[in-house]
């Protein structure tokens, strides 16, 4: 069980400055996923793609990132949460100088693969590794961070792709302006790897490997006594003597964790299909499809950037006081109804913009809110040590599995059905993901990742067949 005594401001410096530096990864995740936004309208000209071209040059990133989810947890369940990180951090800067050289769509794809990988590993360890550094009153608000800085990524990246495309003409951006965009993230990456040699190893991972003087020594540096870090220790050693040794995907499938499992899969699916990468990968030309011009599209995609940061902000102030199931049924809610009233207003043959704009950007601020944030937080808490990882990787797998179709038949599903049609299909999914939300996501806020594991599945072996499993 982790302590009730809360860490001092020296350990709590430490703790965030783990937290800090762990989510750079999250920049990184941010800005090459949303580098193709202020890029996709460049690149089809540029290499003369269709609409399913576009789709796969778009989407192709998603292919790396489910590489990156089915490796990720077993990986960093056997060589540990830092190194794999650092691995993630020479993927991310090779992915990004591959994506600004390349000389035509299929080297551009084949970058885009390995900057993906890079991101579902990245999404998968971070938050994971976040969780089990945070002291429990904070968990959410710390894991968020991960959340903070992506969408700083988007925002940084959105900012940077509409100050390169106004900086020349239109024929000089297809030919050499989309290529900075991607260029850019070199930076970060290389910022990522050198700032991960000042954290530790998780420290339930030490005492998995059975290197408890160093789960120790990490304990130390993030609770504020010696006899509370001890006390941790022994509550998580308890809590591993229940579990059994490392965990396969045999074992994530027992029937005693598949209701956590659907939980954990559901909430990250939702976050995808209700059409937030829509947005995100396809911002300036929806804008375009409402009569804007390009700087001006471009310009919204901005503004798209910054109400992510600001309504991110307020779902890590609201998360430990409210609670992550009200967060997500609220948004829920609320994209439901904005989703459709974005539909109703693509029913127009001259959509009025400055609507559009507003529906828009008030449908990602409860996003952000709620899925956004929240989901990664959910995926962190529900399932215990032994099988985290690999359980992480599994509900991490929805998430980028719906991201994929998102991406790659948006376009398709545009120019087939019309945005009124797409934008109210996304409407009726937010509504099943607020029946989904009411009927099974539990409320984790303020327990320990220990209580929660007792409280989801009682004490018992992992080899227990479940049937008198504790009610979630």
């Amino acid at each position: 069980m982790e302590s009730t005594t809360r860490p001092s401001a020296g350990h709590m410096r430490s703790v965030i400055v783990i937290t800090c530096v762990t989510a750079v990864g999250g920049f990184l995740f941010g800005f090459d996923n949303g580098a193709i936004s202020g890029t996709a309208g460049f690149i089809q000209d540029r290499f003369a793609l269709s609409a399913g071209g576009l789709g796969w040059v778009t989407s192709s990133i998603i292919v790396g990132c489910i590489i990156g989810v089915v490796v990720a947890g077993r990986l960093s369940d056997a060589v540990g949460r830092k190194k794999v990180m650092l691995g993630t951090a020479v993927v991310f800067l090779v992915g990004a100088l591959g994506e600004g050289l390349a000389p035509n769509a299929e080297l551009l794809v084949a970058a885009r693969i390995l900057v993906g990988i890079g991101i579902g590993t990245e999404t998968t360890i971070a938050p994971l590794y976040i969780a089990e550094v945070a002291p429990a009153h904070l968990r959410g608000r710390l894991v968020s961070f991960n959340q903070l800085f992506n969408t700083v990524g988007n925002l940084v990246v959105f900012s940077a792709s509409a100050l390169i495309a106004r900086a020349s003409t239109e024929a000089w951006n297809i030919e050499h302006g989309w290529r900075y965009v991607f260029v850019i993230g070199i930076v970060p990456a290389v910022v990522f790897f050198a700032l991960l040699f000042l954290v530790p190893e998780s420290p339930r991972w030490l005492i998995r490997q059975g290197r408890r003087a160093e789960g120790l020594d990490v304990l130390l540096r993030i609770t504020p006594t010696r006899g509370s870090a001890e006390a941790e220790l022994s509550g998580i050693e308890a809590s591993m003597a229940v579990e059994g040794g490392r965990a396969g995907v045999r074992d994530v499938l027992a029937p005693r964790f598949r209701k956590t499992l659907v939980i954990g899969f559901g909430v990250a699916l939702f976050q995808q299909i209700t059409g937030i990468n829509a947005i995100f990968y396809y911002a300036p030309e929806v804008f375009k499809s409402a009569g804007l011009g390009t700087n001006d599209a471009m310009s919204s995609t901005v503004l798209i950037g910054v109400t992510l940061v600001a309504a991110t902000l307020v779902s890590m102030w609201l998360i430990d006081r409210v609670g992550r199931r009200t967060l997500l049924l609220t948004g829920a809610a609320a994209m439901t109804v904005l989703l459709a009233c974005i539909g109703l207003v693509f029913r127009s043959p001259h959509p009025n913009a400055p609507l559009l704009l507003t529906l828009i950007l008030g449908y990602v601020a409860f996003f952000a809110v709620s899925f956004g944030t929240i989901t990664y937080v959910i995926i962190s808490e529900i399932f215990p040590t032994h099988i985290r990882g690999v359980a992480a990787s599994i509900a991490t797998f929805a998430l980028w599995g719906g991201n994929y179709l998102v991406s790659q038949f948006f376009p398709m599903l545009v120019e087939g059905i019309g945005s009124s049609s797409t934008f109210f299909i996304f409407s009726g999914v937010s509504l099943l993901a607020l029946l989904f939300t009411l009927a099974l996501v539990p409320e984790t806020k303020n327990r320990s990742l220990e209580e929660i594991e007792r409280e989801l599945y009682g004490n018992r072996r992992p080899s227990d067949t479940g049937r008198k499993v504790a009610p979630v």
